[in-house]
Order: structure tokens, then C-alpha cells, then sequence
């Protein structure tokens, strides 16, 4: 027989794309998921190949130092009964000089690039080809991979879907902004490989670093440590949160992740300026989920920041509800992290499933600033020495805030009461635009027999008293209304639960505060009011918000907190109350004209009128969405924009997909920044 010689083959990269749920990365090269066969023609000149005769067999590689001890590289004949835990090649069908194969990786194989090479063999005599690269990716629809996920509906959430909705605002005011993951978009793959690629563990070690490649615990702490650069890692997002971001995009204006990776690729892997929590998770939702990794975006109302852990956060205030003393304790309105799908085989039974990675770096964990993967289930049973991080993330959901009042004569006196920490945690609800709580996966009830034992595991005290019936009561209401450009009314609200009239003093003090927890300049203030108050009577105490008073001090986080203080002359209690109120933005509206049909020109109205008493300068209109627009469309005001007028414009778009998809926009301007809008559109397949 003539040697088998190899002419020209096919990746099939349309066809495997499609049954491996990639086809959407658009990238021209093959993307594959473990553990899934993937088909491959080859075809031969001269003549096809002779079973018995013809020996194939293929050789897969990834990364610099490939091996077979470190399961970087595999060496396999073509076979007709293939094992399924290590790599394998069957012939499928033969036609002339043509032959089909399926290859199928193990699912428990490393994740990144693979090059594959061709053996073919005769009478011992051999040719080899190169025969092309691939990329696999973790494989949440297959039941023996680590991210194994068995509800379909959820699979197309969290791992295909390329839009979502993060939560933002304060517990009493939740809203969410859109997110453009945006995945599967052009380049993102390779660039989440090279992130994988230039991690100080690959560097240090790269054999070790390609080996545990495998493993979803392993990728997330890289990826967790690679989105924020405090270890000077080259990662992709540097963090700021004081208000001064002249020198790159304050966080507030991101509405996607891939204008911010592809930055960081343009500019050499140098941290793009600037994020903050939501800004970390989301572009660390995005890597994972390229990836393979089912992942969501969380939101924790009421985070502490325990920098001392002892589970509790220790605030002074004088009599007046301002602030005494600096705390590098902090709790944060919100604060976002991302859960990633996974088992937990290095941990003993139970722990699989949702797993907490928080790329916002605030502590170090093993000399690094990344937190996790915790498994939620440990969270909520208090298991604190299990891998990785539980304590911190414990005490963002459990610590107890406890307010002290500094009198005039220097005295403390603890507050009777405190706020409540790990308040709605939030996510997108599957498949729908609302929110889901899922704060029972975190907390057992308050107050239950479960949290108590809980607690006791935790070496921790709960200091907080719940919301008595007995006394007297205090708590912060807003008028409707608080819109940016307007004046409003807040009120400290006393009920009196007892049967004897009460005697008492309330102040109340209003001070920007940025999403962090850190207190800017005040812009409101009552002189105390001393009321009397009727057995079982309400009496409210006003403060009235100008415009003109929190206008230049307020953050782009548009965040008042109010404190109110009470001073009951019959038992000398002093009780706190704190709210934080968000001040709304106007509305972007969105208006879709025409009928919606992929690669048929699609036009966009959007619009926004200044709710401000002055003009907006430097007007900008940030539009994305993935599938209908081409990266970003910019359009930008010639002419300021006048108290109460209205900006309206039309935008040309080309659908690319087909299916639902999200059009975002973000509008920035001297006085208004950060303003968001969307709006879902359902795009019809173009006819055959």
C-alpha cells in the first residue's frame, strides 16, 4: 500500500459550535466543551483509508510545557470503543477518500488551547500534520463535569445569556442598571485565555498552573484575583471610590464588560480606570461564564466591611447624629460579589453548588488580594475554617452595627438599637427582569433556633435588638419624590408602644456619603425639637432637603444619609435610626421604530430632558447591546442642554442575532453622570 497522505480537513467549526452552545463567540476557529464529542473530516489523496491496514492516531496539547503526567497532553489512537475518562477519536463514516471522526474529551479535562496533530501510519512508515487549534471550555450541560448544572433554564441564564441586570441602591430603595456581559462578542475568549495566561501562578509555575486547569475552584480564584491590579498582578480593573475619576471612566458610566476588557487588551494589560464593586463582579461574571462556568452577579444591601473580625462594626455619632470619629470599619449600602456554580470535591461532603468569588479587593486572602470560592452553604452554617474565606464574607452578611452617642461631657452611651447587616441579597431572577432574593441561602431566619446555633459556631454574640413592640420607636420615612433638581422632605417618625406619655429631644442630620460607607459634607440639619408624645400616639420630625444645599456636595453615587437621634428625658435612652436615600435620575426613554429582523436595519429614539435648574454641558450618549450593535455607538450634544429641555435622538442599528436582546444606553454630562436606560427587543430570524 502507498503511504496515507493527508490533503485537506475540516473542523466543522459552524456545525460543533452549534451542539456545543458556542457558536454565538463568532470567533472562526473551533470552541469546544468537555466531555462532548465534536466531529472532524479528513480528507486523503490518492486513496481512503483501509482499516487494518492504516494506523491514525492524534495527539492534543495545551499550553508551553504539555505532558502526559500533568493531564496537558493526551496521545490517542482512533478506536472503536473509546473510554470515557481520557481522550478518544471514533470513525464515524467513510466515504471515498474521505473520513469522518469524533474526538471527545474527558470531562474532567484542562480547560484553554489545544493544538491537535494528525499520526497516520503505514506498514510502520508515518506522516504527521498539524492539523489546527481548538479551544475547550468547562461543560455545565454534561453530568460527570465539576460545573454540572441540571436545570436547562438556568444554564441559559447563567451561562449563555450575554445581558443582565445588576442591583444597586439602598434597602429601602433597590433598583437595578443593565449589564452587557456580552461573553460570546469578538475577542473576548482570547481574552479571558491570555488573563489565564499572564496570572502570577502561571508565570511562576506554568506546568503546575496548565495542570489544575481542570479544576473550577482553581480558575475562580485566578480570575478573582486577576480582575482587580492591587497585587500589581496586571489585572483588569484598578478600584477607586472617591469621587475623582477625571483621569479614566468613573465607575458609575460602565454599562458592559467588554468596552473594559478590551481596553485593558489595547493598553498592554495595564488596569483600566476605574471600578467599584459591581464594576469587579460583573467583569468577573463575564470571564466565567466564557469560560463554561455558570456565574451570577449578587447583591449584599447592607455589607460590612469587618476589617478587625470580631463581627462588629462600632459607629459614634455626638448628640446632633454627626459623625465623631473616623472607622476603618466600614458597612456599604450595597455591595456586589459573584456566585459561580461548582463541586467541591477538596471539601468534605455538601458544599457543592453556588459558591461565593469577590474580585473587589479589600483583604487579602493567602497574601492575595482575592476572596473565595465560599460556598454559600457554609456561609449560612457558619463554617468558618473552610476554604476559602468564609469569615470575611460571614461578617459582610452578619455583623452588628452598634451605634454610640458621645455626649457633650465626653460620655458614651450605646444606642439601643442597631441596623441590620445582609439585608435582600439579590440576584436576576432566571429567564425574567426581577429580582430574586435569595437571603435564605445566606441566614437562617433571625431570631431562629438555627441561627442561634449558628452563631454559637461563629463565636459570635448578636448585639442587634430586633424591632421591639415595648418603648419608644424611631425610625426615617422619605417623601416621594427625591429627584435630583428637586427639594424633599425627610421625617424621623416616634411611636410611642407604652401606656405613659414621653418627653423627648430628636435631631435629625443629613450628609452626602459615597457607596462605600464614607461620609462627604452635610446638607441638612434640624436644631433639636424637643416633642411631647401621647401613650400609643405617632408625632413626626421634618428635615427638608434643598437642591441647592446637596447639589455640588452630592457623589456620583447620589447617596444622602440621614441619622436621627432620640433623647427620651424619662429613662435617658438614646436611640439611633439611619437611613440612606437614594436620589433618583431622570428617565432615558427608548423607543424602537420599525420591525425588528435580523440584518435588517433597525432605528433607535432615545431621549432625556434635563430635570436640573441649570444647564447640562459636555452631553454624551453611550449606546451598546450585543447582537445589535457593532461594539459602541457614541453620539455626542453639540449644544448644552437647557434646564427642562429635551435631548432626542435616532440611532441606526444592524441586528446581528436573532432572539431577545437588550439595547442599553448610559448618558453622562457635567452635572448628571451615570443616567441608564434599556430596553428588550425581540428580534425575528431573518426568512430562509
Amino acid at each position: 500500500f502507498a503511504d496515507l497522505v493527508l490533503e485537506t480537513w475540516d473542523l466543522h467549526c459552524d456545525r460543533n459550535g452549534q451542539e456545543h452552545r458556542t457558536a454565538d463567540m463568532g470567533c472562526k476557529q473551533l470552541v469546544v466543551r468537555r466531555g462532548q464529542p465534536f466531529t472532524i473530516t479528513l480528507r486523503f489523496s490518492g486513496r481512503g483509508y483501509e482499516e487494518g491496514v492504516d494506523k491514525l492516531s492524534f495527539n492534543v496539547e495545551t499550553g508551553p510545557c504539555p505532558s502526559e503526567t500533568s493531564g496537558t497532553s493526551s496521545h490517542f489512537v482512533m478506536t472503536d470503543c473509546p473510554e470515557e475518562s481520557c481522550w478518544s477519536a471514533v470513525m464515524q463514516q467513510q466515504d471515498g477518500e474521505s473520513l469522518s471522526v469524533s474526538l471527545c474529551s474527558p470531562p474532567n479535562a484542562r480547560v484553554g488551547r489545544y493544538r491537535m496533530t494528525l499520526e497516520a501510519c503505514t506498514d510502520y512508515q508515518g506522516s504527521s500534520y498539524q492539523i489546527g487549534d481548538f479551544v475547550l471550555l468547562f461543560n455545565p450541560w454534561h453530568p460527570e463535569d465539576t460545573v454540572f448544572m441540571r436545570d436547562e433554564n438556568e444554564r441559559r441564564e447563567y451561562v449563555l445569556s450575554q445581558h443582565g441586570l445588576i442591583f444597586q441602591g439602598t434597602c429601602d430603595y433597590i433598583f437595578s442598571i443593565p449589564w452587557n456581559f456580552g461573553q460570546f462578542e469578538d475577542d473576548i475568549l482570547a481574552i479571558c485565555l491570555n488573563m489565564l495566561d499572564i496570572n502570577p501562578k502561571h508565570l511562576r509555575d506554568q506546568n503546575r498552573d496548565c495542570s489544575r486547569r481542570n479544576d473550577p475552584v482553581y480558575i475562580g480564584r485566578v480570575v478573582s484575583a486577576m480582575v482587580n491590579c492591587n497585587d500589581e498582578d496586571r489585572g483588569v480593573l484598578f478600584g477607586r471610590w472617591d469621587n475623582r475619576y477625571e483621569d479614566g471612566m468613573s465607575p458609575m458610566s460602565w454599562i458592559g464588560s467588554v468596552d473594559i476588557l478590551k481596553r485593558w487588551k489595547k493598553f498592554g494589560c495595564q488596569p483600566v480606570k476605574y471600578g467599584q464593586c459591581w464594576v469587579f463582579a460583573a467583569v468577573a461574571c463575564t470571564v466565567m461564564r466564557c469560560l463554561g462556568i455558570p456565574s451570577r452577579v449578587v447583591t449584599n444591601y447592607n455589607s460590612a466591611h469587618d476589617t478587625n473580625a470580631n463581627l462588629t462594626i462600632d459607629r459614634y455619632v455626638n448628640e446632633k447624629g454627626e459623625q465623631e470619629r473616623h472607622s476603618w470599619d466600614k458597612i456599604w449600602n450595597f455591595h456586589c460579589w459573584v456566585e459561580s456554580w461548582m463541586a467541591r470535591p477538596d471539601l468534605e461532603g455538601g458544599y457543592d453548588g453556588w459558591q461565593v468569588l469577590d474580585p473587589t479587593p479589600q483583604e487579602k486572602s493567602e497574601g492575595v488580594y482575592c476572596c473565595g470560592p465560599a460556598p454559600v452553604k457554609a456561609i449560612k452554617e457558619g463554617d468558618m475554617l473552610l476554604k476559602y474565606d468564609i469569615p470575611f464574607i460571614f461578617a459582610e452578611v452578619n455583623a452588628d452595627v452598634v451605634y454610640w452617642v458621645v455626649q457633650g461631657d465626653g460620655m458614651q452611651k450605646q444606642s439601643i438599637r442597631s441596623s441590620d447587616v445582609g439585608k435582600y441579597i439579590s440576584t436576576k431572577s432566571v429567564g425574567r427582569d426581577s429580582r430574586e432574593d435569595i437571603t435564605h441561602n445566606y441566614k437562617y431566619p433571625e431570631g431562629s433556633e438555627e441561627e442561634r446555633a449558628v452563631f454559637e459556631k461563629a463565636e459570635h454574640q448578636k448585639k442587634s435588638i430586633g424591632e421591639e413592640d415595648e418603648g419608644l420607636h424611631l425610625r426615617i420615612k422619605v417623601s416621594e419624590g427625591a429627584n435630583k433638581g428637586s427639594d424633599f422632605d425627610v421625617f424621623a417618625v416616634v411611636n410611642n408602644n407604652t401606656d405613659e406619655e414621653h418627653v423627648c429631644r430628636v435631631t435629625l442630620c443629613a450628609r452626602a456619603t459615597s457607596h462605600n460607607g464614607t461620609l462627604g459634607p452635610q446638607c441638612g440639619l434640624t436644631d433639636p425639637v424637643d416633642i411631647d408624645i401621647e401613650p400609643r400616639a405617632e408625632k413626626r420630625v421634618p428635615l427638608r432637603i434643598l437642591y441647592e444645599e446637596y447639589r455640588d456636595k452630592l457623589t456620583q453615587d447620589n447617596l444622602i444619609k440621614v441619622v436621627a437621634v432620640l433623647n427620651d428625658h424619662q429613662t435617658g435612652d438614646i436611640i439611633v435610626a439611619v437611613r440612606d436615600i437614594y436620589v433618583e435620575n431622570p428617565p432615558i426613554k427608548i423607543r424602537v421604530l420599525g420591525e425588528p429582523m435580523q440584518n435588517r436595519k433597525l432605528v433607535a429614539e432615545i431621549s432625556l430632558v434635563n430635570p436640573l435648574a441649570v444647564p447640562l454641558n459636555g452631553c454624551v450618549f453611550v449606546v451598546e447591546g450585543t447582537g445589535l450593535t457593532e461594539g459602541q455607538l457614541v453620539k455626542e450634544l453639540e449644544e448644552p442642554l437647557e434646564p427642562q429641555a429635551e435631548a432626542k435622538f435616532r440611532m441606526d442599528l444592524m441586528p446581528r442575532l436573532s432572539g431577545l436582546q437588550r439595547l442599553m444606553v448610559d448618558f453622562e454630562s457635567d452635572q448628571l453622570t451615570g443616567v441608564k436606560g434599556y430596553r428588550n427587543v425581540i428580534i425575528a430570524p431573518q426568512p430562509m
